[in-house]
């Protein structure tokens, strides 16, 4: 028997006696039309979540959790990437212009553009690999965060289904098939902003058309404007319901920005530049991008399991020109061309006879990524003769990368206090570059073929007066550069990196109305991937890394109008081999900390305050230089004015803190007026932006 029940619009079934898990899913596709199922066919993302909802007895691990679009529009975010700080203790920064991928930082990671984090997007990878700028790049500007149903992540390398790249962990991202009604928005705020969004999803034929066109516009503060024009859609037609349907999906993105980067400390501090200056005041750093996907999804279930399968063709275009020694001729240009395909094919099937509950799951995932990169010595968005970039070298090349990835994962639930989930996923990928061209002579033209295993272990303990007991053990891995691993002189880089994480936990429900958890995890990288600051790219390390720490999370439900979240986390990173310029790894997070306040139900009022506190971190492996920490309060006040309409004002950063967004080690830079200051290793930062505040209004059709 099944008890079904829907509390503030989120889906529960509370399995009473013998259950299967494909019946359970079933139940919940069934009550719960508009879940959409991702690569792991057992994570159900929540629908209308207007709080967070129970996992005791579902989840897998304390790190693990999901987050609906009431909570994510709730939250106050200035551009589209920092949805992603629903996770707990994520950051998400930028260290330029508007259009670029953000910055990310999590459980003692310097993230770069995305490595070592895997996100997609219905199915889709939305990291790319062996890319121009940096490996992993991961851009959340194509996302319109009003059509996201829901947001599942996890941390640690611990899950058969996350494959590549997923070793800090993993956040799987969900389209709606459906809104409940249209949505008309538009907002205006200060330093040029402004943004429109018309979505709604009518009936056609059997099924639902899905729309979504968003524009908008933004400066900054800066002296240089980012002028960043984004222009965003999708299309979206579906079928059936989400234990039996399809949808097939186009979207379509398109910008173009400015970049104001990082400026010298001891230039600023000495008056030489604004806060909001550019050692490039003529504009030409910067960059184009573009997205366009065709993606579907097909979904059949009964009593016996369920089935899943996805397909994708993915076009992804960056023209990016970046100059981080600021000497016109140290001016770059990275471009990077490429159609990613693939397909996720998901079984899942009921066992009797073992257990209370036990099912197997299977999954097949493939993915090839056809790229063409390049990188150019640039002055002014021209190209130069020659190479005389600070990267000291031009190139060009021709990349193939191909992956096969096969998992199995058993789920039994033993007894009522004891569960496990183990699994086991192989990994094949082959690298082919052909080398166009290259200043060092090096053509870098080869095939490299790699496997790697990852078994996986979780086990439950509980509930016990409303508390679980966790542990988690595994191997991930990360891919590297394709022309690190075919390079054809010096170290080359392996094509996959293992990692071995394992972690305990508790999750507890012991005091009404709180939900907490806390988790204690080490992690270990056979080869680390560190920023070089003055290139602006990442590179393979070859030194071993320990990462150990905690994260505390807390949800409080106080009165029916007042909501707490109050998130805490803690890492150490450090090398484990000998080399280099001492243990400590550059920009690894140490400490973060986020505190909201939801205020509902207070007739046509509501509002939200968000204290987030960004600590400071290593710069130089020696720990010399490091950088300062980032606390920002954010608020939202909302007034609906009919059951249709509503306003927002939003502001940013209210207490005008003057802080830095990020901060990087340089070993040399060309400062203002030509000076040339060798013998760093010297700060280099972006400024958070000062108070600023938007108005929204937002109608409902």
């Amino acid at each position: 028997m099944i008890i079904r029940k829907k509390i503030n619009g989120l889906c529960l079934v509370n399995p009473i006696r013998k259950t299967y898990l494909s019946q359970l899913i079933t139940s919940l596709l069934v009550i719960c039309p508009g879940i959409a199922l991702a690569d792991d066919i057992r994570t159900l993302p929540p629908v209308e979540v207007l709080s967070r909802y129970s996992l005791l007895g579902a989840a897998d691990s304390a790190n693990e959790g999901a987050v609906g679009q009431a909570q994510i529009s709730n939250r106050v975010v200035a551009r589209t990437g920092e949805v992603l700080e629903v996770v707990p203790g994520l950051i998400v920064s930028q260290h330029s212009g508007e259009g670029k991928a953000n910055q990310y930082f999590l459980r003692g990671f310097n993230l770069d553009h995305g490595m070592d984090f895997k996100i997609s997007l219905d199915g889709m990878p939305v990291n790319q690999r062996s890319h121009a700028h940096g490996q992993g790049w991961a851009d959340l500007n194509p996302l319109i965060p009003e059509l996201i149903s829901a947001i599942n992540y996890r941390k640690g390398p611990y899950y058969s289904s996350e494959g590549d790249f997923a070793n800090a962990g993993s956040a799987n991202i969900y389209y709606t098939d459906t809104v409940d009604r249209g949505i008309a928005s538009v907002g205006l705020g200060q330093n040029g902003f402004y943004r429109t969004l018309l979505a709604n999803s009518p009936k056609f034929h059997n099924g639902r058309v899905l729309y979504g066109l968003e524009l908008s516009h933004y400066d900054g503060p800066w002296d240089t404007p980012d002028n960043y024009r984004k222009y965003n859609g999708m299309l979206r037609y579906s079928e059936g319901n989400s234990g039996n349907g399809f949808n097939l999906t186009a979207m379509s993105y398109s910008g173009k920005w400015n970049s104001t980067d990082q400026i010298p400390y001891n230039d600023y501090k000495n008056g030489l530049i604004s806060r909001w200056g550019s050692m490039d005041p003529k504009g030409k750093n910067g960059a184009s991008a573009n997205r366009n996907s065709l993606s579907g999804e097909w979904r059949r279930s009964d009593a016996s399991g369920t089935l899943l399968f996805q397909a994708y063709v993915i076009q992804n275009y960056l023209d990016l020109y970046s100059n981080f020694e600021y000497s016109p001729s140290s001016q770059f240009n990275q471009r990077d061309s490429r159609v990613t395909t693939g397909f996720n094919l998901v079984r899942m099937w009921n066992i009797e006879g073992l257990g209370k509950e036990a099912s197997n799951t299977l999954g097949l995932q493939a993915q090839n990524d056809a790229i063409n990169n390049s990188l150019n010595s640039t002055t002014a968005r021209v190209r130069n003769a020659t190479c005389q970039s600070v990267i000291d070298q031009c190139r060009g090349d021709r990349i193939s990368q191909s992956s096969l990835g096969v998992y199995a994962e058993n789920h039994v639930h033993w007894n009522d206090w004891f569960r496990t989930v183990a699994g086991v996923r192989g990994d094949y990928f082959r690298f082919a570059n052909r080398g166009l061209s290259s200043s060092t002579g090096d053509n870098n033209t080869d095939t490299v073929n790699d496997f790697i295993a990852s078994p996986k272990l979780n086990v439950v303990f509980g509930p016990w007066a409303k508390t679980e007991y966790y542990y988690s053990v595994g191997n991930g891995y990360h891919s590297n550069d394709a022309r690190g691993v075919t390079i054809g002189s010096g170290r080359r880089a392996d094509g996959l990196v293992r990692t071995f994480g394992q972690e305990v936990g508790i999750r507890t429900e012991i005091i009404e109305g709180l939900q907490t958890t806390l988790a204690l995890f080490q992690l270990d990288n056979a080869s680390e991937i560190v920023y070089v600051g003055d290139a602006g790219l990442t590179e393979d390390s070859g030194r071993r890394t320990r990462r150990t720490g905690f994260e505390f999370n807390n949800y409080f439900k106080a009165t029916n109008w007042l909501t707490i979240d109050a998130d805490f986390a803690y890492a150490k990173a450090r090398f484990r081999d000998a080399g280099g310029g001492g243990k400590y790894i550059e920009g690894a997070v140490e400490g973060v900390a986020s505190v909201a306040a939801l205020i509902d139900n207070q007739g046509p009022y509501s509002g939200s305050l968000q204290l987030r506190h960004f600590g400071p971190r290593p710069l130089t492996e020696d720990n010399s230089l490091r950088s300062d920490s980032t606390t920002t309060l954010n608020g939202k006040l909302g007034y609906r004015v009919s059951n249709d309409t509503k306003i927002e004002l939003i502001g940013f950063n209210l207490l005008n803190t003057q802080s830095s967004a990020i901060d990087y080690a340089v070993d040399s830079y060309t400062g203002v007026g030509g000076t040339v200051n060798n013998n760093g290793p010297y700060r280099v930062f972006h400024p958070i932006e000062s108070r600023t505040f938007r108005v929204m209004l937002i109608s409902r059709y």
